[in-house]
């Protein structure tokens, strides 16, 4: 199996459509899948339900999806630097499933691992928890929350091998290895391809079964917010 695509653009040929779920790696700008977003943007997808645990700023990241109006809900933890976000959430235009950022996790790593729900204490007693079912252990009420499976998930890596073996770079890791697993299919934008065999097992951070397809890119780096110190 070729698992290597000359594009962003070619790497979502054939399965990207409407009012799909996309789970999209990154924290901030950090270690998100950009130019495969601006892919994504480029295709044209409507009706998007896009799950990452923010939706990047107004001119970079998911939030050029916001722009475009391609998404119609966001499964999200954090949505402070997008005054965009708030714009479309505040006048009723797009849908938002808030999620603490842990339970979001593990959420996305439950729907990679087969588990279809599971029960936190994180959110019990906020609006989080509300309609959800409630149990009892030892003692204590914890909420169930429901893993994640999404259509396609999108990652950013700094190396991978031809088989699709992810490697990611220290904090650019983030949420990568939990949305790479949770997606029925997955697409990896990587930094540097190495020829299969030259990483080790050791240091691999999601096996390339997960991973159906690659592609290179030259990243941007943007910084969400610069600072610098006085003097």
């Amino acid at each position: 199996m070729d698992k290597v695509f000359a594009s962003p653009k070619a790497a979502l040929e054939g399965v990207i459509r409407d009012g799909m779920t996309v789970a999209v790696g990154g924290f901030g700008l950090c270690g998100i899948p950009e130019q495969l977003i601006l892919a994504l943007r480029d295709s044209g997808a409507t009706g998007l339900t896009a799950v990452s645990n923010n939706a990047g700023v107004d001119d970079w990241g998911l939030g050029l999806l916001l722009q475009t109006r391609q998404i119609r809900k966001m499964v999200s933890s954090y949505v402070g630097e997008n005054a965009e976000f708030e714009r479309q959430f505040m006048s009723g235009e797009l849908e938002l499933e808030f999620t603490p950022q842990g339970t979001l996790a593990e959420r996305m790593r439950a729907g990679g691992a087969g588990i279809p729900a599971f029960f936190t204490k994180t959110g019990v007693g906020t609006v989080v928890a509300e309609g959800k079912p409630h149990m009892e252990f030892d003692g204590e009420t914890y909420v169930m929350e429901r893993s994640i499976k999404a259509d396609v998930s999108l990652v950013k890596a700094w190396r991978a091998d031809p088989s699709g073996n992810l490697v990611f770079r220290r904090t650019a890791r983030n949420f990568n290895p939990m949305a790479a697993t949770c997606g029925a299919v997955t697409i990896a934008e990587v930094e540097e391809l190495v020829p299969l065999g030259s990483l080790d097992p050791d240091h691999i951070h999601t096996p390339g079964i997960f991973v159906q397809r690659i592609v290179v890119t030259t990243s941007e780096k943007r910084i969400e917010q610069r600072t610098v110190s006085k003097g």
